[in-house]
């Protein structure tokens, strides 16, 4: 989907977050995914291609994304993927009767500095709901000025970093793509900070 607006194009951070799970596909089936900000989804519809039980969400106030979700599914024989609105920061309905998961996944989520404690707060809603669940994260370095840090320790959270060398990613091109050899790329895991004793 080439589309500029964000959630509604494959941005370099959903093709290293997906080579993730590529090389631990063979520890999702049965996982119960649910991917934030999904966009045109291709992390959670590899996940799901890889057996894992997956949930897409993005935005309720961003209908074409949801749209996205949805063609990505059908485009991918994943009509079953269930896909649901679900707004950062907002505890709706959907996101209070959310089936249990084992990962989340959130590509180029810290896009937005006003939005970065709206996800934490979603995310730690989640993990506390969850608290052997973990949050995968890809995000492009954009500025030196844009840290989580000091939310990750608000909301009692932990970030482990994971090296792009450890799965295959550093490369200059991926999945026969150039740009994430052209723009910093990083990857962490975020869980309660309390789930082991830190």
């Amino acid at each position: 989907v080439l589309d500029s607006q964000y959630g509604m194009y494959v941005w370099p951070c959903a093709v290293v977050l997906a080579q993730y799970l590529w090389a631990h596909r063979r520890s999702l089936p049965g996982k119960r995914v649910l991917e934030v900000g999904a966009g045109v989804s291709l992390p959670g519809v590899l996940a799901a291609k890889c057996g894992a039980q997956v949930v897409l969400s993005d935005s309720e106030e961003l209908p074409q994304c949801l749209r996205n979700c949805r063609k990505s599914c059908l485009m991918n024989q994943l009509p079953h993927v269930p896909v649901m609105g679900l707004t950062w920061g907002r505890e709706s309905p959907q996101l209070l009767t959310l089936e249990p998961v084992d990962i989340i996944l959130g590509s180029d989520v810290f896009f937005d500095p006003k939005d970065f404690e709206d996800i934490l707060s979603t995310i730690y809603f989640l993990l506390e709901k969850n608290p052997h669940a973990q949050f995968w994260t890809t995000y492009q370095v954009r500025s030196a000025d844009w840290s989580i840090e000091a939310l990750l320790c608000k909301w009692k959270l932990k970030s482990t970093p994971i090296p792009l060398h450890s799965f295959g990613a550093d490369k200059e091109h991926l999945a026969s793509s150039s740009l994430p050899g052209r723009h910093t790329i990083e990857m962490m895991i975020v869980s309660l900070a309390q789930s082991d004793g830190t």
